[in-house]
């Protein structure tokens, strides 16, 4: 698993890093600019994530046609010419320009479709806890390396660097990322919306996602600008280049987190409490966030949102394409990276907009009550999901008349790996044994 994983988290870990490494300080450098506002700051800051909403549908969906690589590949360049253009930007609407660019490459819901076709679902949970942490490495790496290399060289300097790691990105693609096996579905010849949305644990997921992604965005607009703006305006007066001192921590807390969350969510099945209580952390962070009048408390309130934030992630994906059918796995993914990156950019421009017309009290409170919300909703409709187990099963071995004519209430889906000639039937084990399945589909 570890050798068909790294290569694509690696990938995905370097196109993080570059929109990472300018998230400490972008909002700042954003707002030195000729006719920068608060508001268009916050749309900067949060303008990858609309193209990220309007291209991670189509990019999901073209990948399950014409196959993962070539999408990635596409995907991949596209960012890197956004970041060139943000990297030679001279005023606030061409650095706008480059950031929605960058957004436009929508590869993160075909990276993680991907890694659901390489691995088998019993072990799906760890390779996305492995994905998502090589991203937790790179935010605090990012959180580090971003605020002193701003300050050294500037955020042009940030932005080419960014290039370059797309370049390396693409490297990787083409040298150690194995192609994944070709899956057949004969039961459903196409993938609709309307499906995907139905499904209520699809739903719950995309919306969890979708508040997930809001908030982190809505967190960089304020940090660096509360931190480093004068006492008189309500900020604590830092010097850029000592925001690393702010974001190290909290990443370090996050990634320490990130481990027992996924144990417990995983093999325990406990990823709804895991939820729980990463929206409670939620909570307190922005309500810190608001109303701290001195840098410690506002550093502990950074150190709750990431620490939050950071447990749920790989969760995240990780049920997300566990609902999902094998036929529907891009789709579902690029639907809700698709609302969540479209969360995230309301998030930066919700940010700018309060900053512009109100305080960092009021959207402390706003958001404390949002999060109050929330994590109601959560207690209320979401549930830990069924536990499957999968048979497998030579294709030479099975009656494709019974496997085509296969309904039962206690199997979830089946689909055949045609590169691997075997047939996967995913069922309920507790309340169906492996051998009423093998005579249900067996020569």
């Amino acid at each position: 698993m570890f050798k068909k994983i790294m290569p694509l988290s690696a990938i995905l870990s370097l196109r993080f890093l570059g929109l990472f490494l300018v998230l400490p300080v972008l909002s700042i450098y954003a707002m030195e600019m000729e006719g920068a506002t608060p508001l268009l700051v916050g749309v900067i800051v949060g303008g990858y994530a609309l193209t990220q909403a309007l291209f991670q549908v189509p990019f999901g969906t073209i990948s399950d046609k014409i196959g993962r690589k070539p999408t990635l590949f596409v995907g991949l360049l596209i960012f890197m010419v956004g970041s060139i253009i943000a990297a030679m930007s001279t005023d606030i609407y061409m650095l706008m320009l480059g950031r929605f660019l960058q957004g436009a490459g929508a590869i993160g819901a075909v990276v993680t479709a991907m890694i659901s076709d390489l691995v088998p679902e019993e072990v799906r949970g760890k390779a996305m806890a492995m994905m998502g942490g090589t991203i937790a490495i790179s935010f605090a790496v990012a959180m580090g390396l971003g605020p002193v290399l701003g300050a050294a060289y500037g955020v042009d300097f940030l932005f080419w660097l960014t290039a370059v790691l797309a370049g390396v990105a693409m490297l990787l693609l083409f040298t150690n990322v194995p192609t994944p096996p070709r899956i057949r579905h004969v039961y459903h010849n196409t993938t609709k919306t309307s499906d995907i949305l139905k499904d209520p644990n699809l739903l719950g997921m995309i919306i969890i996602n979708g508040m997930q992604k809001g908030l982190m965005t809505i967190a960089f607009v304020l940090i660096p600008l509360i931190m480093t703006d004068a006492v008189a305006d309500g900020g604590f007066a830092w010097d850029k280049s000592e925001l690393w001192m702010v974001y190290l921590p909290a990443m370090i807390f996050g990634l320490v987190a990130m481990g027992p969350a996924a144990v417990f969510g995983e093999k325990y099945n406990k990823a709804k409490q895991i939820f729980l209580v990463s929206i409670v952390l939620f909570i307190v962070a922005f309500i810190l966030m608001g109303y701290a009048t001195s840098p410690i408390l506002f550093i502990i309130g950074v150190v709750s949102f990431f620490i939050g934030f950071n447990m749920m992630e790989p969760l995240v994906q990780s049920l997300i394409s566990k609902y999902a059918k094998v036929h529907q796995k891009g789709a579902a993914l690029g639907i809700s990276n698709s609302i969540a990156y479209f969360m995230t950019f309301l998030g930066g421009t919700f940010a700018g907009l309060m900053l512009d017309i109100s305080d960092r009290q009021s959207m402390g409170m706003i958001l404390g009550i949002v999060g109050v919300l929330w994590l109601i909703w959560t207690a209320l409709k979401l549930s830990n999901p069924k536990k499957h187990s999968h048979l497998y099963l030579p294709l030479a071995e099975v009656d494709q008349v019974k496997l085509e004519g296969l309904e039962h209430e206690h199997i979830a889906e089946w689909y055949i790996n045609e590169t691997e000639a075997l047939v996967i039937v995913k069922y309920q084990s507790e309340a169906m044994s492996e051998e009423e399945l093998l005579k249900l589909i067996k020569q």
